[in-house]
């Protein structure tokens, strides 16, 4: 079948499968109380004149619907692990009160911790104000020529703001995960957060619900990370001032650590299931 067709018929069922959820809320979850580990590789910090919150990953809810098979095969054969983190500004950090305190920081601490002995690398490929379409622009210099095992794309927060179209991000998606997909990376996706200035804004629900479609469609990891925000506000009663910053927008040092300790938890999962290693050997580059 001709790729153009393919690439149309694609785009066809996205645009009805979105339309049908565009409306629906997301999917909220609410804790459940679990035993974890007591060292850290790091406290928590708790944002400045609130009250310290509890940040308790729960396994059950800590995890993707699928593994991910390439950073298990490196595991598996005492490879070194490169992970790119792609998106805006809440993967550069805004917000934070220094560098070391955005979540791809965080992220390379709380793997090492989950998976000792490994020698694993998070790069932060985060951009102030990128959309969609700039990343894709640097992807093939800030993602591609890194040759990662596992890309993380934080996207549609800039895009919602800014009151763009939601449909039109159904192609960005397809086409940068389409190139992420040649260079044999696992992939995961991480969705808007969940803060007054997203949420004053009409077509967020639209923007959540479009990623969530594009994951399922593409057969990539989703980390929901608006459900967890969600979570700590609805669910847990924490006021925004504990995990959002003063601008209303960003995460601050404790909700970016928070969402690195859950995702952390998430691919360490991922990556050790029994399943995940049912592939070709992967030699070392």
């Amino acid at each position: 079948m001709p790729c153009d067709l393919l690439q149309r018929r694609w785009s066809t069922w996205l645009a009805t499968a979105v339309s049908l959820l565009i409306l629906q809320p997301a999917r909220a979850e609410t804790p459940v109380a679990a035993a974890q580990p007591t060292a850290r590789p790091a406290a928590l910090t708790p944002a400045s004149g609130t009250r310290a919150p509890a940040c308790v990953v729960t396994a059950d809810k800590a995890r993707f619907d699928m593994p991910l098979a390439r950073i298990a095969r490196r595991l598996a054969a005492s490879l070194p692990v490169k992970i790119v983190a792609l998106g805006s500004s809440s993967t550069f950090g805004a917000g934070a009160s220094v560098s070391a305190a955005s979540y791809p920081s965080r992220l390379a601490e709380e793997l090492k911790w989950r998976l000792p002995g490994h020698a694993i690398t998070v790069l932060n490929r985060g951009v102030n104000g990128d959309e969609a379409n700039d990343m894709l622009a640097r992807l093939e210099t800030d993602v591609i020529a890194e040759h990662p095992d596992l890309v993380l794309w934080q996207v549609g927060t800039n895009s919602v703001l800014r009151d763009k179209a939601v449909l039109p991000h159904a192609t960005l998606l397809h086409e940068g995960l389409l190139r992420l997909k040649a260079i044999g990376a696992d992939i995961v996706l991480i969705d808007p957060q969940y803060a007054p200035k997203v949420l004053a804004k009409a077509n967020h629900e639209s923007m959540v619900s479009l990623i969530a479609v594009a994951a399922k469609a593409e057969h990539v990891c989703l980390f929901h990370r608006f459900d967890l925000m969600r979570q700590w506000y609805e669910a847990d009663k924490l006021p925004f001032e504990a995990f959002v910053s003063a601008d209303g927008l960003h995460m601050n040092d404790w909700s970016y650590a928070c969402v690195a300790k859950w995702l952390g938890a998430a691919i360490a999962e991922a990556a050790t299931r029994p399943t995940a290693t049912a592939a070709a050997p992967l030699s070392a580059r």
